[in-house]
């Protein structure tokens, strides 16, 4: 197997990333009631670690704190600049009760916090203390999945260096459970409907890539590129490597994570798959590239 690239098929690990995706939500939505609101939900983001997954450092009264998931010693660590810090093990279990010892931890060190419980960014949410129908988690796939972000994060971060207009970290975002890059060209975009995370989320004209690892009409891991708002004739264009398409549904380009992992050189195919996208699309889209990249 190769260590940085695993498999990571999704009929496999659905019920873990399921799961998961649960309880990352969770310590997101501590970050949306505390960070600063930096523009495109920035301030509430993830970040990948060495270990797992972590939330920015947030304030709390007179101190700051990081909730962290372990994927090593599979552990949720919360860590406080008073010292504290409590942990709680990653292991079986609904999603209801990981909300009430999640709560619990977090009130054991003076870290009140009240979030929405209701999920978001899936199909039929239902509460997190109300919802016993996600339980799983294998440590395999989990440590699997975090292993195949962290490979993605430094592919994707690389590809930042050429671009010089204002350009996001490759952020993890909790809602979709996905790694996503983000350029801007600049120029404001035409008003978007929707919620409001997602009209400031695009309320300028972006090109962005990540990888997911799969959901709804997408039953599998996949890179993945697209332009908001998409330019004419962008679907159409040819772009690289041979692997990748445009999925209708998505309005999407996707580039399967089986083709990048069992090629060759998965590295070169994903930094192709993002130079001709992004190409495709500045250029369609009339971005000044000159003034934007080096």
């Amino acid at each position: 197997m190769n260590d940085r690239w695993p498999a990571l098929p999704y009929e496999a690990w659905k019920e873990t990333y399921a799961t998961l995706h649960m309880w990352t939500q969770m310590a997101g939505k501590v970050a949306v009631a505390l960070a600063p609101p930096l523009n495109h939900s920035w301030g509430s983001a993830m970040r990948l670690t060495p270990r797992g997954l972590i939330t920015p450092l947030l304030p709390h009264d007179d101190r700051v704190f990081t909730i962290e998931f372990d994927f090593i010693d599979h552990q949720m660590v919360v860590r406080v600049s008073d010292g504290a810090v409590k942990r709680m093990a990653l292991g079986p279990r609904p999603v209801a009760g990981f909300h009430r010892a999640f709560v619990e931890l977090l009130e054991g060190v003076g870290l009140d916090t009240k979030i929405w419980a209701m999920p978001v960014e899936v199909p039929e949410p239902v509460r997190f203390d109300l919802d016993t129908a996600h339980h799983h988690y294998d440590p395999e796939w989990a440590s699997r999945a975090w292993r195949v972000f962290l490979s993605a994060w430094g592919v994707l971060n690389e590809t930042r260096g050429t671009f010089i207009g204002k350009a996001s970290p490759v952020h993890f975002f909790w809602g979709a459970f996905d790694l996503a890059v983000t350029r801007f060209s600049g120029r404001p975009a035409p008003p978007r409907e929707g919620p409001a995370f997602m009209r400031e989320a695009y309320s300028h004209e972006v090109i962005s890539h990540g990888f997911w690892p799969g959901g709804g009409p997408l039953l599998e891991p996949a890179f993945y590129a697209y332009a908001a708002p998409e330019p004419e004739g962008l679907k159409a264009s040819p772009i690289e490597p041979a692997a990748a398409y445009y999925h209708q549904e998505l309005g999407e380009f996707i580039l399967p994570y089986e083709a990048v992992r069992t090629s060759g050189d998965p590295d070169g195919m994903i930094r192709a798959f993002v130079e001709s996208t992004y190409a495709r699309a500045a250029d369609l889209a009339k971005w000044d590239r000159k003034a934007l990249e080096r």
